[in-house]
């Protein structure tokens, strides 16, 4: 994973998400991304059906204490998480709310301006073919 730190004073908001990535703040990221309140990482992830627990291990050390909730963007449409995976990121200390990235995204501005403890990993909407 791709680590980036957030300037001191600045926070990762998402200004714009496309086909194949994400605005946050003036800097365009291509791909899915994993975001917290000082940092931006690139994430793997392209197909939601297809999320393992692996996926997650960097919120693992993160969960209970700097990450309580989890804002998960899954693409275009929101679905549920396969039950054995949500069990264990609960497990971890992680509230998760699945959504579609969209949602997820404006779920995510609010939760950072809000200054709460929680993290967003999103898929990025696929780009048109």
């Amino acid at each position: 994973m791709e680590l980036r730190p957030v300037p001191t004073g600045e926070r990762p908001f998402v200004r714009a998400y496309g086909p194949g990535g994400f605005t946050i703040g003036t800097t365009r990221f291509s791909g899915s991304l994993i975001l917290l309140p000082n940092r931006i990482e690139s994430w793997t992830p392209r197909d939601p059906s297809a999320l393992v627990v692996a996926d997650f291990e960097l919120l693992r050390p993160l969960a209970g204490d700097s990450v309580a909730l989890l804002v998960l963007g899954l693409g275009p449409t929101g679905r549920r998480l396969p039950a054995p995976l949500l069990a264990e990121l609960r497990a971890w200390g992680l509230a998760v709310e699945a959504v579609a990235t969209p949602a997820a995204c404006r779920t995510w501005n609010l939760l950072l301006a809000e200054e709460r403890h929680a993290a967003a990993a999103l898929i990025a909407l696929p780009r048109e073919s």
